[in-house]
């Protein structure tokens, strides 16, 4: 009987099938995620996530008005997802901000555009609309010139 010695193949020779694709796949999405949410960007969701009086204050002049309860209903508080997928930009060292993110009511969705000014530790809004996609139609709820 012959004894010989079995050489095992490394571990990169056995798995690169799966271990390139993977690799290449995981780069790609790190770079997309590095180029896609600036630094500023990921600031700003954050001061939105901090900032919740923003949009309940928001809702809350949105569910008085009766084009709102009209045609999308009762609005429903925003989810910290909304603000996630949301776009939001404070401004003037973060005494301004320009957001919108998506609602929902108890007849329909919609976006719920914000347009305010800090004033001490309050908001002053400037612009609150509703954007409704079906049909094509936006409510102005407050509009400052």
């Amino acid at each position: 009987m012959e004894n010989s010695l079995i050489e095992k193949e490394n571990w990169l020779t056995r798995n690169w099938k799966w271990f390139l694709p993977s690799t290449l796949f995981s780069i790609l999405l790190i770079g997309l995620l590095l180029t896609s949410t600036s630094q500023e960007n990921i600031i700003d969701i954050t001061q939105a996530y901090a900032d919740n009086l923003l949009f309940e204050v928001a809702i809350k002049k949105a569910n008085e008005d009766s084009k709102t309860i009209g045609n999308i209903g009762k609005i429903e508080p925003i989810d910290k997802l909304a603000i996630l997928e949301g776009s939001i930009f404070y401004s003037d060292n973060h005494n301004t901000v320009k957001a919108s993110v998506r609602i929902n009511g108890t007849k329909n969705n919609g976006k719920l555009d914000i347009f305010a000014i800090k004033k001490g530790s309050q908001w002053e809004y400037q612009k609150i609309s509703i954007r409704i996609k079906n049909p094509n139609n936006e409510i102005v709820v407050l509009e400052k010139l």
